[in-house]
C-alpha cells in the first residue's frame, strides 16, 4: 500500500477546490480550506504546514491546547479555527486559543463568548451553527430560532462572520447547502462554513467560503 503523501493529498484538495469554483464562476481566493486535524498528532500537522497550509480545525478546546502551542510558536502566522460543540465554561481557553469559532448555537454560549471577548480584548470570529437537518443528535441552532440568536449575537457584540452546517449524513447535501446559503443571504451574514471531505464540492458550487477537510488530507482518523 502506497504511503499517504500529505503534500500531494494537499496539492489534489487544492486543484479540486479550483475547479469547483471555475465551474461555479467564483474566485477561488474567496474559499478557504481548513485542514480538519483533530486526532492527528504535531507529526502528522508539520507535514502540511511544511507544504504551506496554514489554516487548521480542532474539535476539542483541550486537544487544541496540548499540541498546537509548540506548533504555532515554530509558524506564526497558522490560523485555527475551533469548528467542534464548545461547552460555555470552556468560552475563555476558545478565545485565547482560537481565531475563528463555528460552532456558536446557543443564548448561553453567546453570553460566556461575549464575556471572555471582553476579558481578553480578543474577538475571533464567529459562526453561527445551524441544525439545519433537525437532528436531535446534532448541535446548532433550529432554523426558526436562527434570527434571535443572530440579534442577540450582534447585541453581544460579538463578530459574526458567518453560518455553519452539517448536513444530515448519507443523503443528498445540496439542498442543505442551498437552504443555509439562502439564511445567510436573507440574514445579511456573509460567511458560510460548509462541506468536507465527500461534499465539499458540492459545497463550493453553491457558495462555500470555509470547507472542513480532515480524512481527504489526513488519511484515516487516528482514534
Amino acid at each position: 500500500m502506497q504511503a499517504h503523501d500529505p503534500a500531494a493529498a494537499l496539492s489534489a484538495i487544492q486543484d479540486r477546490i479550483a475547479a469547483a469554483a471555475r465551474i461555479a464562476r467564483r474566485e477561488v481566493t474567496d474559499i478557504t480550506l481548513i485542514a480538519v486535524s483533530k486526532t492527528h498528532p504535531a507529526t502528522s500537522i508539520q507535514p502540511l504546514i511544511d507544504a504551506g497550509q496554514r489554516v487548521f480545525g480542532e474539535n476539542r478546546v483541550q486537544e487544541a491546547a496540548d499540541k498546537w502551542p509548540a506548533l504555532r510558536d515554530a509558524t506564526s502566522d497558522i490560523e485555527l479555527h475551533l469548528i467542534g460543540q464548545l461547552q460555555s465554561n470552556k468560552a475563555e481557553e476558545a478565545v485565547a486559543l482560537f481565531d475563528a469559532i463555528h460552532s456558536v448555537d446557543r443564548p448561553s454560549l453567546v453570553a460566556a463568548l461575549a464575556k471572555a471577548m471582553d476579558k481578553a480584548d480578543k474577538r475571533p470570529a464567529c459562526f453561527i451553527q445551524v441544525n439545519i437537518g433537525d437532528e436531535d443528535q446534532k448541535g446548532g441552532c433550529a432554523v426558526a430560532d436562527l434570527p434571535a440568536l443572530l440579534t442577540e449575537a450582534r447585541a453581544a457584540d460579538l463578530p459574526v462572520a458567518g453560518l455553519m452546517c452539517l448536513p444530515p449524513a448519507s443523503v443528498e447535501p445540496a439542498p442543505y447547502f442551498a437552504l443555509l446559503s439562502k439564511l445567510a443571504r436573507d440574514h445579511g451574514v456573509p460567511a458560510l462554513s460548509m462541506g468536507m471531505s465527500d461534499d465539499f464540492e458540492t459545497a463550493v458550487t453553491i457558495g462555500a467560503t470555509h470547507v472542513r477537510i480532515g480524512s481527504a488530507l489526513f488519511g484515516a482518523r487516528m482514534p
